[in-house]
């Protein structure tokens, strides 16, 4: 597995995780421990988009900006949705080379094309700031410090996620779930077309045929028959990818 796509993993796992949903009583995203952008930096207000029924299947991307900290790694993090659907053709027109040049970062990586499989998702409000890289906007949602290298690109690991967020599973949806050697159940958050191209929603179902689970792990697919909410607004959430950069969250 390349540097690239290695970092891409552990930095998802931290932040791939949320979007801004305006239909719940607080703004929606997925958040890491936040910082203020640099005095260099003009800051843009938020964008306010437009509310939406549901975040299920919605298309997002994210720009993330690597520099270096006295911790390690510092990744901040701007994410696409729910200002638009990220269009394939701006997506492809972005050069993460030119980005980190113009921002001051010291490696910019693109984090996409991914689509949520939760509903909703309520978090404490936290400093959001927008931005536009090509045609595409983002807003500003976390800053993560990555402290731990070695743990860059395991699959099947969970990192704790500073997020303090909930996600929403409405009745009704399958989830797909992993089942872990020791009862741990995982459900799935996002899923990812970086690796496979042609990955569908569809296929999701059946995914376990695909992948090559630990020893002792399931993965399952449940039709809710009532809603699952997964996360709080007051601890830590447990994250993990399979190898097809799909992410998971620890069922409490």
């Amino acid at each position: 597995m390349g540097t690239r796509i290695a970092t891409i993993i552990f930095v998802s796992l931290m932040v791939s995780c949320g979007g801004d949903d305006t239909t719940s009583t607080s703004s929606s995203i997925v958040t890491a421990t936040t910082t203020s952008i640099p005095p260099s930096r003009s800051v843009l207000p938020a964008t306010t988009p437009e509310p939406v029924a549901s975040m299920r299947s919605k298309r997002y991307c994210e720009v993330l900006l690597l520099g270096p900290s006295p911790s390690g790694i510092t990744a901040t993090v701007y994410n696409s949705f729910p200002m638009g659907d990220c269009p394939d053709d701006q997506w492809r027109e972005l050069d993460s080379a030119t980005i980190a040049a113009e921002q001051g970062a010291a490696l910019a990586l693109l984090n996409g094309p991914r689509f949520w499989l939760m509903d909703e998702v309520t978090r404490d409000s936290a400093d959001v700031v927008s931005e536009t890289f090509g045609a595409i906007e983002m807003n500003r949602y976390a800053t993560v410090e990555i402290t731990d290298p070695t743990s860059i690109g395991l699959r099947y690991v969970s990192q704790t996620v500073d997020r303090k967020s909930t996600f929403i599973f409405r009745a009704g949806h399958e989830v797909y779930t992993l089942l872990t050697d020791d009862g741990r159940r995982f459900v799935m958050q996002s899923w990812s077309q970086q690796v496979d191209p042609d990955l569908s929603e569809e296929e999701l179902t059946d995914l376990g045929q695909l992948l090559e689970l630990p020893a002792g792990w399931k993965f399952e697919t449940i039709e809710l028959t009532s809603d699952l909410v997964v996360g709080a607004s007051t601890q830590p959430a447990q994250v993990l990818q399979d190898e097809l950069l799909n992410s998971y969250s620890l069922i409490d």
